[in-house]
């Protein structure tokens, strides 16, 4: 039986040193979005419920996993399930459609699905993202993904393997789509439950099944429906790719989940990771803006990013935060000097932390080994002298030096040997 007192099913505490290594992940993704031209945005945790509908009704999103309430206003709002929407909305509200195009913008923050919990699966989890909108060519498509690429390998996967396909667009999709039911209907009794269903809400869904695999592999591939525009631009994406040093594989049973793609589709694996290639992927969404009232025609391209599905791929290669804090410790009856040690190295710039347990130096020695590489000793006939014992940890030899030398010694030896 679970106590009221735990954390809610499907959520995580992320406790050291993984909170260290996410946020180095953080800052790796934003640094490199920087290095693109991409402007960090920020949105609201909740939206309005129709800013996340019209993803489309027949997501799981929206039929199954939204978080949603009424606040006291008689508002209908929602718990943001990805960042899309979010920052489409953003994109409209604010008219920056009207600024400079292409506008390049990147987020991090937490999103919340009511979904099934499973490994890697967290009813909240964290993403990272980039959308560009203002350019329907083919080389925005290439650096959006290039970009979450270069993410990828700065974290630590190299050589990441780019899935590609296009879903057409308005067009040439309708005619693919009735070809798409027609197939299916006729091995309707061969489907599991949810296809059964997808044949009239989401047809190009069926594709995605990992239960009807045998299935699909005979169903027809839109590459052959392609308008010549999409044909186009699905060449030329494929061709930069390949020009700028990417794997690119076709993949015609890659569709993605939302409704509001178009075209482009992709993800972005790691062949280390086994049949699990998948991290993350994206896409572009021409209408997504336009269905929040925004100008008829706008494109965009962008992807979303799992924080936690990277961090399993190269946890072990994020080293362990370095210890750079100094160890204040102290004889009987000097707690107070240590602790105003403490403050004025801090106060210098520098990370110090002082015994808060009155404990024996022993202890205290103890303690300094699992926090830091320097410990300094105050108290006894040196501090009375005005010099003060400085000891690095795991050696025997201590040091003494005059109390006005302490702080640049300390800033030398954290720099050094951290």
């Amino acid at each position: 039986m679970r106590s009221e007192f735990q954390r809610p099913r499907g959520t995580q505490d992320i406790l050291p040193p993984t909170s260290y290594r996410m946020e180095q992940i953080r800052r790796i993704a934003i640094d490199t979005a920087a290095k693109f031209g991409y402007d960090l945005i920020e949105t609201p945790i909740f939206e309005q419920t129709p800013v996340f509908l019209r993803v489309g009704e027949s997501t799981d999103i929206v039929q199954h996993e939204r978080y949603s309430f009424t606040d006291a206003g008689g508002i209908d709002l929602t718990l943001r399930p990805e960042g899309t929407a979010a920052i489409a909305r953003a994109y409209v509200e604010h008219g920056m459609f009207n600024q400079p195009q292409p506008v390049r913008m990147c987020y991090y923050g937490p999103m919340f699905r009511r979904e099934r919990p499973q490994a890697l699966r967290y009813r909240q989890h964290t993403q990272f993202g980039a959308e560009l909108y203002g350019s329907s060519q083919p080389e925005a498509d290439a650096e959006v993904i290039l970009l979450a690429c270069d993410v990828v390998e700065q974290v630590g996967l190299k050589n990441p393997l780019i899935r590609l396909n296009s879903i057409g667009c308005s067009q040439c999709r309708p005619a693919y789509r009735q070809r798409l039911i027609a197939y299916y209907q006729g091995r309707q009794t061969e489907l599991c439950e949810d296809c059964q269903t997808r044949i009239h809400t989401n047809p190009l869904r069926l594709l995605d099944c990992k239960i009807d695999v045998a299935i699909r592999q005979e169903a027809p591939d839109i590459q052959d429906y392609w308008c010549e525009d999409c044909r186009t631009h699905y060449q030329q994406l494929t061709r930069l790719l390949t020009e700028a040093g990417r794997q690119v594989i076709r993949d015609p049973f890659l569709v993605r989940g939302l409704d509001y793609y178009t075209r482009t589709v992709f993800e972005i694996g790691h062949p280390s990771l086994g049949n699990q290639t998948a991290l993350f992927g994206g896409g572009r969404y021409d209408g997504l803006a336009t269905t929040l009232d925004g100008p008829e025609v706008t494109p965009a391209v962008g992807f979303g990013m799992g924080i936690e599905r990277i961090l399993s791929a190269v946890e072990e290669q994020f080293p362990l935060p370095a210890k750079r804090s100094v160890y204040v410790a102290h004889l009987p009856g000097f707690e107070e000097a240590a602790f105003v040690l403490a403050e004025n190295l801090r106060r210098q710039g520098l990370s110090a932390e002082p015994d808060l347990l009155r404990r024996s130096l022993k202890a205290q020695l103890r303690d300094a080994n699992r926090r830091s590489t320097v410990v300094v000793i105050v108290g006894g006939r040196e501090w009375e002298q005005g010099q003060i014992a400085v000891k690095r940890l795991g050696e025997s030899e201590q040091l003494t030096l005059h109390q006005d030398q302490l702080s640049e010694f300390l800033r030398q030896e954290l720099t050094q040997n951290p």
